[in-house]
């Protein structure tokens, strides 16, 4: 790191994970900025999901170092990675179809009170819930038909951007998205597309795992390849390079 420049917000080393005798991840080496959307591509196992795995505190990697705004970390539980600021959205966006929005977006770590009693005997605070969500759903542009709906009554499109607010509500440092635009069509993937790119006007680093190539050109700031659990590449998204990655991706380089 360049003296007085500010630390990556995401810094990995060495990464590696091994599945018995199936090397998953290979020294692999990562960083994203604060403000930054960072694609990671590749083909079919290569080695993606492992990694955000890794990240979320899903899997642990075997060798290897984190660091989140220069601090060394142990992630060794989703409960780990979400304290320390991350926070991932897969591609079933692990949503209660039957839950309105902001029963969603607490699900897990409600509002409740007062805090001297037992977990189990507080109240819910539905008002500060309901307003939380609503403030965080109007900062990101998130238009519902009814924030009291439950969320299966949505678009898949307004489901994505849930799912996307939600990490985004929670998450200090870094969101993970994966296939985000996956099954969408045009004009909810636009929709999603610019949530991304709110998320990074308000400095949040953005890890989006896509094989969408024109939604990488589009929204990316960098693009990293990656190739049976090897990094094989790190370039800009141009459409001047737009053929080379496709190349590192296949394997033609």
């Amino acid at each position: 790191m360049i003296a007085g420049t500010a630390p990556p917000a995401l810094r990995i080393a060495g990464a590696t994970k091994r599945f018995g005798a199936v090397v998953a991840l290979d020294a692999v080496d990562l960083e994203v900025a604060h403000g930054e959307v960072l694609a990671l591509l590749g083909d079919n196992g290569a080695g993606k999901s492992t990694l955000i795995k890794c990240v979320s505190g899903v899997h642990q990697f075997d060798a290897g170092t984190v660091e989140i705004d220069g601090t060394a970390v142990s992630l060794g539980s989703p409960a780990d990675a979400r304290g320390a600021g991350i926070e991932t959205v897969y591609q079933d966006l692990a949503l209660f179809d039957n839950l309105d929005p902001a029963a969603n977006f607490y699900a897990g770590r409600e509002d409740a009170g007062p805090r001297w009693l037992p977990r189990g005997l507080r109240l819910l605070r539905r008002r500060a819930m309901s307003d939380s969500t609503a403030e965080v759903l109007s900062r990101l542009q998130v238009g519902l038909p009814d924030q009291r709906a439950g969320v299966g009554l949505l678009s898949g499109g307004q489901r994505q951007a849930i799912a996307v607010a939600r990490a985004a509500a929670f998450a200090s440092s870094i969101v993970i998205l994966d296939e985000p635009t996956a099954a969408l069509g045009l004009r909810e993937s636009r929709r999603v597309l610019d949530l991304i790119l709110r998320l990074r006007g308000e400095g949040r680093a953005v890890i989006v795992v896509s094989h969408a190539m024109d939604h990488v050109m589009e929204i990316a700031d960098r693009a990293v390849v990656m190739r049976r659990g090897r990094k094989v590449g790190e370039e800009r998204p141009t459409p001047e390079n737009q053929q080379k990655i496709v190349s590192l991706i296949v394997g033609g380089v």
